[in-house]
């Protein structure tokens, strides 16, 4: 079945990956940014190369005005959405709790947590019965990301309360509602929270030994999304190397 899928922060790492498989599966993609036009442009040329259609579409998602154009952005071009990834995320410099301003854990939660439930509440109001909605929650939930990231940890840890909670309401209209947690993965995220040696720093504390890739994580939730996962809601499918 062809799909629509709308998927945030989708110009690098998981989101561009996500949005390359989509393609591959014969689904036209939305592939939402909010900066890196470029990036984004060429996530849509990667699509646009398996044959389907797919778009950009700049939004902050912690704006509830822009969420509002995004979807009907997507749903303009593309017509009815079939998925919805929540993706869009962020870090801010490692750092112990007590050195957390205001303003950083103002961007962590709007971000990652608002902007989630944001779009989810979207997604709900729109999306039809044979819908999925995958959200990117993170294995820091289980960590707690101590003098790191305990904001960012939160924040997903809200995300997976969203999911258990959002997939209980949607189930009578057979709207699936899912999550999946990554370890760590090789993206610019790292770079981004003033750790660009992050991965090569953590990879021994990691059984399989090494991170993942973004291509590692897509194809999970691309399953989540899929008719493949018909009777699959309420999920939190960890993809962390056994960390």
């Amino acid at each position: 079945m062809t799909k629509a899928i709308l998927i945030t922060g989708a110009s690098r790492g998981i989101g561009r990956a996500t949005a390359i498989g989509a393609a591959r599966r014969g689904w036209s993609v939305a592939v939402n940014y909010q900066g890196d036009a470029a990036a984004a442009e060429d996530t849509v040329a990667a699509c646009e190369a398996e044959g389907v259609l797919a778009i950009a579409i700049r939004a902050d998602v912690s704006r509830e005005d822009e969420v509002l154009a995004l979807f009907d952005q997507a749903e303009g071009r593309l017509g009815s959405l079939n998925g919805v990834v929540l993706n869009a995320g962020v870090v801010a410099p490692a750092a112990a709790l007590a050195d957390y301003t205001l303003e950083r854990m103002q961007r962590v939660f709007g971000i990652n947590t608002l902007g989630a439930f944001l779009c989810a509440r979207e997604a709900a109001r729109r999306l039809k019965a044979g819908g999925a909605i995958v959200a990117v929650s993170s294995s820091a939930v289980r960590i707690g990301s101590p003098n790191e990231y305990i904001d960012y940890a939160a924040s997903k840890a809200a995300v997976d309360c969203l999911v258990l909670g959002l997939s209980k309401e949607l189930a009578p209209r057979n709207i699936r509602v899912n999550a999946v947690r990554p370890g760590l993965v090789e993206t610019d995220i790292h770079a981004s929270g003033g750790r660009p040696d992050r991965v090569a720093a953590m990879s021994s504390l990691i059984p399989m030994g090494r991170a993942g890739l973004p291509g590692e994580i897509a194809p999970a939730i691309l399953w989540l999304l899929s008719d493949e996962a018909s009777y699959t809601t309420g999920a939190l499918l960890d993809v962390s190397g056994a960390r």
